[in-house]
């Protein structure tokens, strides 16, 4: 990965939204469409925000939510009703000029770290099962998300596969 994306990783503001969205609308035939007024109130009631960016590009986002928020998504549904320990992966897009570059893992590793600081049990998601959406598939396998259950969504438009990662506690002295 390119030193200087990974040393631009920083917490979202506003005034990042109009670069947040345009990733988005890239990708938003795996995340789903997103508006200015929806971002805003996800941004507020986010567990994590953050973006990477190169110059005054936005490269890749991460938006996460812990428990207890009114939020119509049927996947942070899922994992509310199951209880209150966790941290909810909203979405997380990585420009197609930066795949493969890390980013990921970079902004991936910043949210543990903060899980950690919190005493998060789990971190969870959903990935795209149908139609298969593999890199994230792949990319979540890889750090140790594993299959909790799954969903038709989008009005049984696609089948997710809704994940669970355990978050590791640092022993404390």
């Amino acid at each position: 990965m390119t030193e200087s994306a990974a040393e631009k990783i920083r917490p979202a503001e506003p005034a990042d939204f109009d670069g947040i969205l345009r990733l988005n609308a890239e990708w938003e035939h795996f995340t789903s469409r997103l508006a200015y007024d929806s971002l805003a109130r996800l941004h507020e009631s986010a567990a994590y925000h953050s973006v990477c960016a190169v110059g005054p590009r936005i490269v890749a986002f991460l938006l996460a939510l812990g428990p207890g928020l009114d939020y119509e998504s049927p996947n942070y549904r899922f994992f509310d009703s199951a209880g209150d320990d966790f941290i909810y992966i909203d979405r997380v897009v990585i420009d197609r000029e930066y795949q493969r570059t890390g980013l990921a893992d970079v902004l991936y590793d910043d949210l543990l770290r903060l899980a950690r600081r919190r005493r998060v049990g789990r971190l969870v998601c959903e990935v795209d099962a149908e139609p298969a959406n593999m890199a994230s598939d792949r990319f979540h396998t890889r750090r140790g998300f594993v299959e909790v259950g799954t969903q038709w969504v989008g009005g049984g438009s696609k089948r997710v596969s809704l994940r669970e990662c355990a978050v590791e506690q640092e022993e404390t002295r």
